[in-house]
């Protein structure tokens, strides 16, 4: 006897381990996954290369030729720098700051007089770049600008201002190098004023230092081109800003230009009496408009006063010709009367040329052509316009061909 073996217990399910289903889902996403990656860093890449910097004319932000970002990261390495954009920023962070401090003002026209005054009253230490004359006598008394000079060399500071002495030569005027012409102000201190001035030129002086009666003092810088990026590497351009700005606290004043705020109408600007003037004026234009425009009612049909005969006409404009002695007009209408009415009866219109009038008139009155021809259409010399008898002789032929066709 044989005995059949057991069945085999079928095998047991393979579960999935981690490692295959990690590699699942790889397969499964890894296209958004990488695609969502490139676009992430071609954003970034974007971003980083599309930032953009102010630019301008001693912009502390600036990295462009005439900018001032190298002179401030520089002067941030040894003061605390704080830049501002407007007159009132610049007295809170003075006043904050405390007594180390240096002022420094550029582009002060953008400012106003009153602005200016209060600025001066701080009593701080303060440099002006390129000053206007109204700052000049809120900072300086007795500063005034003298000339104008070339400084596209370096230039010796020829006086014991230590700041000035320790840098040494400058392009106080700036250099040529970006489209503007270097030259730099140039100023002269009034006889009893405490000063020192460094850098001559010809008629001045391109640095003025003068004890301000507020406090303090002022520095007068003819130009600010030698603290621009593309100066401030050349001889003693960094080394003099670094001296004059030499501070624990330097407050960087560049104003922005000034805004529109709010605005005046034609209307508001004309005074109240002219304003006042035009009602009258209004009212009376539109009592002469109701004057001369009125309407009452349809149109109303009236006789003529006088009557005139339809004659009189003719008879007016012959009266003109034979004043003025105009035979050739007065002949030239006869013909073109005829014609006008004897055309149509003929069968012809008024594009018809000579040769089918004159063909069609002889047809219908027997007349010899040769003898019309010169009677309705004639040459150069018009034998019917030599005198009176003759342009009536014209008229009686006339009127005898247009009786013959009726």
């Amino acid at each position: 006897m044989t005995i059949a073996a057991p069945p085999e217990a079928p095998p047991a399910p393979v579960r999935p381990g981690p490692d295959t289903t990690v590699r699942r889902l790889w397969r499964a996403f890894r296209f958004p996954v990488i695609l969502l990656t490139a676009l992430s860093v071609v954003a970034v890449l974007l971003s980083l290369g599309a930032e953009r910097f102010p630019d301008g004319l001693l912009e502390p932000d600036s990295p462009s030729p005439d900018g001032t970002r190298a002179f401030a990261r520089i002067l941030g390495e040894r003061s605390d720098v704080t830049v501002v954009r407007d007159s009132g920023a610049a007295v809170d962070a003075v006043e904050r700051a405390g007594e180390d401090t240096v002022l420094l003002v550029f582009l002060d026209h953008r400012l106003l007089p009153e602005e200016l005054d209060t600025l001066s009253e701080l009593g701080t230490d303060t440099v002006l770049v390129q000053p206007s004359l109204r700052s000049l006598a809120a900072f300086a008394p007795g500063t005034d600008v003298t000339g104008r000079g070339e400084a596209s060399e370096p230039v010796a500071p020829e006086c014991p201002l230590p700041a000035a002495e320790a840098a040494g030569d400058a392009r106080i005027g700036g250099t040529p190098r970006f489209d503007r012409e270097a030259s730099t102000e140039l100023y002269s201190v009034a006889d009893g004023v405490v000063s020192q001035s460094c850098y001559p030129g010809l008629n001045g002086s391109a640095l003025v230092r003068v004890d301000s009666p507020h406090g303090g003092a002022t520095t007068v810088l003819g130009s600010g081109t030698f603290l621009t990026n593309d100066a401030l590497d050349s001889d003693g351009n960094a080394a003099l800003g670094l001296n004059l700005a030499s501070a624990e606290n330097v407050v960087w004043l560049r104003p922005d230009p000034p805004t529109q705020v709010g605005g005046a109408t034609m209307w508001e600007l004309l005074s109240s009496g002219l304003r006042w003037s035009l009602l009258p004026l209004v009212l009376t234009l539109a009592l002469l408009a109701l004057w001369r425009g009125r309407r009452m009612g349809a149109l109303v049909p009236e006789s003529l006063p006088v009557v005139v005969r339809a004659s009189e006409t003719t008879e007016g404009r012959a009266r003109l010709y034979r004043s003025r002695r105009a035979r050739d007009r007065a002949v030239a209408a006869l013909r073109a009367g005829f014609l006008e009415r004897a055309v149509p009866r003929m069968g012809l219109n008024s594009d018809s040329g000579p040769d089918a009038v004159i063909a069609s008139l002889a047809a219908r009155t027997g007349e010899d052509p040769g003898t019309l021809g010169p009677l309705l259409y004639p040459g150069p010399t018009d034998p019917y316009s030599a005198d009176d008898e003759a342009m009536l002789r014209l008229a009686d032929t006339l009127d005898g061909l247009a009786r013959r066709l009726r």
